[in-house]
């Protein structure tokens, strides 16, 4: 086995499913996903960039289904599900899922 080494400090899971049926709705033009507006608002990196402090990844259903939002998990907080709803702030998302202190920490 090989280890590969990622400099993530924490872990969102977005549900592709819920990003999929918005088609967008988040950003300032309300025209981006969940998952890449996260990503641009905490400075997280292009991806699954390994280097970036902040890891967003798609992944399968979650089963919650809400309507016009998305389910996000801070996978450091499993116990602690985010409805996001279309057109959210991303700053009170990003504070949400736990993030700002990173943010603040980082700089």
């Amino acid at each position: 086995m090989k280890r590969v080494r990622a400099d993530w400090n924490e872990v969102v899971l977005v549900c592709r499913k819920c990003s999929r049926k918005l088609d967008g709705g988040f950003g300032k033009d309300g025209g981006t996903s969940f998952a890449k507006a996260l990503r641009k608002a905490s400075g997280g990196g292009k991806g699954k960039d390994r280097k970036a402090p902040l890891a967003v990844i798609e992944v399968d259903c979650f089963d919650v289904c809400p309507k016009d939002a998305v389910v996000a998990v801070n996978a450091s907080r499993p116990r602690e599900w985010v409805v996001v709803p279309r057109g959210a702030s991303m700053e009170a998302a990003v504070a949400r899922l736990g993030l700002a202190a990173n943010d603040a920490e980082a700089a």
